[in-house]
């Protein structure tokens, strides 16, 4: 897909694109499989009682049909289109999620940084557990980040309940539609059942300046593998990601690995053998 200018400026604006039906049923039906199977047998979704949130990192790194939804040409040209087409791939998580969440933004980064791919498994409704977003909330004049407001206080604030809070809107969906939002935007979700599948696909842009690259340093300090301390066995990412990765793969595979490795390189991979099998 290639998006257009309305939708360039109505996610500049509000922070947010929901585009409805981005994958067929079939696709659909394919990764639903592929993220119950990778749940079950990677993600300790057999453990999972609806008591609290089960999550594990890489959802679409487990095996070649889930890792080629990063190849997939409506995916490439909806990340690709707000970050760049060279965006980085920098991993995302997987869950079986539990009752509410609280309002919270996953960054402050001021500009778009990074952004969230958001595939929602189960037909959602703002009283089952859609993604409540509060529009326009990325930038650093909305109310909210100019006030500070704590959004989860809302009611002792305002006698308002966090799920009114003025402004919010729940972006309802069915399997296959995608929410794809700034990593600065507030959002939240109430009313969820006790398993919610959900998973994410975490992107930013390539880093090309010092700025950018501190930025990159900073992002992945945290929201990788080795910020989260946990053991993929091939460092940023889990083995199959780059086993299966062609050379157009690798342009959002590569700087997150190089990044990754140095930050943490105890978790590193020697993956010399796949740059030079893709320069064969």
């Amino acid at each position: 897909m290639t998006l257009n200018q309305k939708q360039l400026n109505f996610f500049d604006t509000f922070g947010y694109l929901l585009i409805q039906q981005l994958f067929s049923p079939a696709e659909t039906k394919k990764i639903i499989e592929g993220f119950e199977w990778s749940i079950q047998n990677c993600g300790g979704g057999k453990n999972h009682n609806g008591s609290s949130r089960t999550m594990f990192g890489g959802p679409i790194e487990h095996t070649s049909e889930m890792c080629a939804i990063l190849d997939h040409p409506s995916i490439l040209g909806l990340i690709g289109g707000l970050l760049g087409e060279d965006f980085n791939y920098c991993n995302g998580d997987g869950n079986y999620y539990t009752g509410d969440t609280h309002w919270h933004p996953d960054g402050s980064w001021g500009q778009l940084f990074a952004a969230k791919t958001a595939f929602y498994l189960d037909p959602l409704t703002r009283d089952t557990g859609a993604v409540r977003l509060i529009p326009s909330s990325h930038r650093s004049d909305h109310f909210v980040r100019k006030e500070k407001i704590d959004v989860n206080n809302s009611l002792e604030l305002f006698g308002v309940s966090p799920t009114e809070f003025p402004g919010s809107i729940a972006v309802e969906t069915n399997p296959g539609d995608i929410v794809i939002f700034n990593h600065d935007l507030y959002h939240a979700s109430f009313g969820g059942g006790s398993r919610r599948r959900m998973f994410t696909m975490n992107c930013t842009r390539q880093a090309k300046t010092p700025e950018d690259l501190e930025m990159a340093r900073r992002y992945l300090s945290v929201h990788s593998p080795g910020g989260y301390n946990v053991k993929t066995g091939a460092g940023m990412f889990n083995p199959t990601m780059i086993d299966t990765a062609d050379e157009n793969r690798m342009v959002h595979l590569r700087q997150p690995i190089e990044i990754h490795d140095q930050l943490f390189p105890d978790l590193a991979r020697d993956i010399i053998s796949q740059e030079s099998a893709l320069d064969a």
